[in-house]
């Protein structure tokens, strides 16, 4: 165990500490600071743009979070029974995720191109639109823009990992169900559901601190723009503390989210102690 914990040590805890730390001093790029306490925090308390960076991040995490399981568990069903090419769908279905994420986000940034979007283009051929869709200049379009592209890239993670959670589960159980006369909702409802809730509490706990920690992809596309409609706390982060130059400042914006982190933690505990008490254990 003392190679894990020396590399936990010096990746996790000490950058960790490092950030707690800047995140009550006054900290500059080329000086150390000094200690302010809570003085960074109650700043960004009342600093419009943090607020709006948060309302951001939550809504994003919540609305691709989402989509991102509906799809998912949609696909992994779908996959999960006897169709025409099923290996080939299944490994076709990783390509949104194995891609680099840079690149992924430079697609996404041409296909939602003021002037060269492609997308546009189709719907004025089609006749759908008159005029090309302002997709990143206008707020909440950028949001669903950026929304958009987290959905593709993270639907497959959720999609094979369930339905290696569904290939867990008996057939004899969906059997005996047929027997008793349930319908495919009733199977789904009270076999497929239950039994897979374990695998969905840990699936969605790892989406939803992906996506709430999304930096790459808002980075790439908008760069938080336009008026900060898609500043999340990561890219706020960044932009405050290495390229603003305001180390403390950014540390503390940094630190307010772990807060969150943990209560998705949380939220994956629950989930394996629910799947302890379905494997008729219990945690000692």
């Amino acid at each position: 165990m003392l190679p894990a914990g020396v590399l936990l040590l010096l990746f996790l805890t000490y950058p960790l500490g490092l950030g707690t730390w800047l995140g009550f001093t006054d900290a500059k790029i080329g000086r150390p600071g000094e200690w302010v306490g809570i003085e960074n925090y109650q700043f960004l308390w009342g600093d419009e743009v943090t607020r709006l960076a948060l309302f951001n991040t939550l809504f994003y995490t919540i609305v691709a979070s989402v989509l991102k399981f509906f799809l998912g568990l949609w696909l992994a069903i779908l996959l999960n029974e006897r169709i025409p090419f099923k290996s080939f769908f299944r490994a076709a279905i990783l390509l949104p995720y194995i891609v680099p994420t840079a690149l992924s986000a430079i697609a996404f940034w041409w296909m939602f191109d003021a002037q060269f979007s492609v997308i546009s283009w189709v719907l004025t051929r089609m006749g759908l639109i008159h005029q090309y869709i302002d997709f990143l200049g206008d707020p909440w379009n950028a949001r669903f823009s950026v929304i958009a592209a987290n959905v593709w890239r993270g639907v497959p993670f959720v999609a094979i990992t369930l339905l290696a959670g569904l290939q867990t589960i008996s057939p004899s159980l969906y059997e005996a169900a047929a027997i008793d006369g349930a319908t495919g909702w009733h199977r789904f409802y009270y076999v497929t559901l239950p039994l897979l809730t374990p695998i969905i509490a840990v699936v969605m706990t790892f989406s939803v601190l992906f996506t709430f920690t999304d930096f790459q992809l808002i980075y790439v596309i908008t760069r938080g723009g336009p008026l900060n409609a898609t500043h999340l706390m990561a890219t706020l982060s960044f932009q405050r503390g290495i390229s603003g130059g305001a180390l403390g400042e950014g540390a503390a914006i940094a630190i307010a989210m772990v807060p969150f982190l943990l209560a998705a933690i949380m939220f994956s505990y629950f989930g394996l102690q629910r799947r302890a008490w379905q494997q008729g254990t219990e945690d000692k």
